[in-house]
């Protein structure tokens, strides 16, 4: 795991490089270049982006595509977290033990980041500079953009804030939950297949594979927040029976949410293990998301 461990940050440190070299030629035209940086650079893991490189692997795609995949990625995750934590959504101050990006500028100025950030992300799929056919590019943009929106994150975020304080099935809350953060997972698998152009039953795999890792994703993140250590977590944690969320541990309890998690895992596994000797890092990528404390 140590060794897993030093690739994943690599990963992570090449994506940083990846979006600061590219933020650094807006630092002079445009003054929301600042929040965006903050925005993006939040201290994240980079687990999306680890997620498309270590798929990547096992079908030999470049390096450095696969980084520039997971930097578009990232600015969409970025400009969710700081949507979501705006007055009108989650309402959260802290973001990973920093100030979240509304507080440390102000509301409008989030809101423009965070939709600039979301933008930037097709700026880089469209861009000269990722060698891939129209024809491919198209297709990542099509399915991100999807993706992102109102069939999926978006559409998740808002079932997330009407089901509040209200009782929600089980089969609601996992579609609320693959829609809010298994379908960007999807993409992180699925855009794989796409470079690839695999037929639609392969590369269909590859989506059910990261929806399930996004939905274990957030199963964990739920779990985390019920008995994370706020100062680990580096935000308040608890706060889902707070604000009466709707989870599987707020409708099974922690004890069935975790044999839930077990057995997602174990399909997780075995349909990884179905891609050969090269996913031995996709399925260390799982197995760190599950046992993660942050």
């Amino acid at each position: 795991m140590k060794n897993f461990l030093k690739k994943l940050n690599n990963i992570a440190k090449d994506t940083n490089i990846f979006l600061a070299n590219l933020l650094s030629k807006k630092n002079n035209k445009s003054y929301l270049a600042l929040p965006m940086k903050y925005g993006v650079f939040s201290g994240g893991k980079r687990f999306r982006s680890a997620i498309i490189v270590n798929t990547g692997k096992i079908f030999n795609i470049k390096y450095d595509q696969l980084i520039a995949i997971g930097a578009a990625v990232e600015c969409i995750h970025s400009y969710s977290l700081i949507h979501d934590d705006l007055p009108a959504m989650d309402d959260d101050n802290i973001r990973r033990g920093k100030l979240a990006t509304h507080k440390k500028f102000n509301e409008f100025t989030a809101i423009l980041a965070g939709n600039s950030l979301l933008t930037l992300a097709f700026e880089i799929l469209s861009s000269k500079n990722l060698k891939f056919s129209s024809k491919i590019k198209n297709e990542l943009i099509r399915t991100l953009a999807i993706y992102s929106g109102s069939l999926g994150l978006a559409e998740g975020q808002y079932s997330d804030l009407t089901y509040e304080n209200k009782k929600i099935s089980k089969k609601k809350i996992i579609n609320m939950q693959i829609n809010k953060t298994g379908k960007l997972f999807a993409f992180c698998c699925e855009s794989v297949g796409i470079i690839k152009e695999l037929n639609y039953k392969k590369r269909n795999l590859l989506k059910k594979i990261g929806l399930d890792i996004g939905l274990l994703f957030q199963i964990t993140d739920d779990l985390i927040d019920f008995k994370g250590d706020t100062k680990i977590v580096g935000k308040l944690t608890k706060k889902d029976a707070r604000k009466g969320k709707q989870t599987l541990v707020s409708l099974m309890g922690y004890k069935k949410t975790l044999r839930y998690v077990n057995n997602l895992n174990k399909k997780i596994s075995s349909n990884i293990k179905k891609h050969g000797n090269k996913s031995t890092d996709l399925l260390q990528s799982v197995e760190f998301l599950l046992h993660r404390k942050f």
